[in-house]
C-alpha cells in the first residue's frame, strides 16, 4: 500500500500528516505556539496537494482514490484533533475545553462524512465552513494574545471554537478557494509562522 505514496500529491499529503504529528507532540509538550506553527504547515500541505493532484496528467484512478481517502484523514487530524488538543492544553483540561474539543471532533466527523458522500453543491460551494479555517483562526488568536487580557484569552479561544464547530455543520454556503485565496492563505501561514516562532525563541 505504500506504493501509492510515490504519487506527488499523495506524498505532499503524507508530509502534512508528518507536520500534524509534530504539532501534536508540541501541543502535548505544552509548546502551544510552536504547535500552531507546525499545524499551519499541515494546512499548507493540504492546499498544495489538491493543486498538484489537479495538475498531474494521466493520474491512476486507484492512486487518486487512495489520495482522496488519505486527504480526508489528514483533514480531520489537522482540522479538528490538533485544535482540540491545543484548546485542552491551553485550558488545562477544563470542562469547557472538553465541551469545545468534543464539539469540534463531532462536527468535523459529520462535515467530512457529508462532504465525502455529497461533495460540493451544484454551484461549486461548500456546505458548512471547511475545517481548513480552524488552524488559521487559532494562529490569528495566538498572534492577538498579547492584546487580550490573560484571564480572558482561554475563554475567547473556547468560545471561538465552539462557534466554529457550529459553523462547520451549519447551512452556510462557502465559496471554493481560488488561486488568489490559496496565495493569501499561504502568505498568512508563512508570516504567522515566522512571527510565532520568533515569539517562542
Amino acid at each position: 500500500m505504500l506504493k501509492y505514496l510515490w504519487d506527488p500529491a499523495n506524498a505532499i499529503t503524507t508530509g502534512g500528516l508528518l507536520f500534524s504529528s509534530v504539532s501534536l507532540f508540541l501541543a502535548l509538550s505544552e509548546h502551544l505556539e510552536l504547535s500552531v506553527v507546525a499545524a499551519l504547515w499541515a494546512v499548507l500541505a493540504d492546499h498544495l496537494d489538491g493543486v498538484v493532484a489537479a495538475r498531474t496528467k494521466n493520474r491512476d484512478p486507484d492512486v487518486a482514490k487512495m489520495g482522496k481517502s488519505l486527504d480526508g484523514f489528514g483533514d480531520i487530524i489537522y482540522g479538528a484533533v490538533l485544535p482540540a488538543a491545543i484548546v485542552i492544553q491551553l485550558s488545562h483540561a477544563s470542562l469547557l475545553a472538553l465541551a469545545t474539543a468534543t464539539a469540534l471532533l463531532v462536527a468535523a466527523a459529520i462535515r467530512l462524512s457529508y462532504f465525502a458522500n455529497f461533495g460540493r453543491s451544484s454551484d461549486g460551494r461548500f456546505l458548512g465552513v471547511p475545517l481548513s479555517y480552524d488552524v488559521p483562526l487559532l494562529a490569528l488568536l495566538f498572534l492577538l494574545r498579547p492584546l487580550i487580557p490573560t484571564e480572558g484569552f482561554v475563554g475567547v479561544v473556547n468560545i471561538c471554537f465552539l462557534l466554529l464547530a457550529v459553523a462547520h455543520v451549519a447551512s452556510i454556503r462557502v465559496p471554493s478557494p481560488n488561486m488568489a485565496m490559496y496565495a493569501a492563505i499561504s502568505v498568512f501561514a508563512v508570516a504567522s509562522s515566522a512571527a510565532l516562532v520568533g515569539r517562542s525563541l
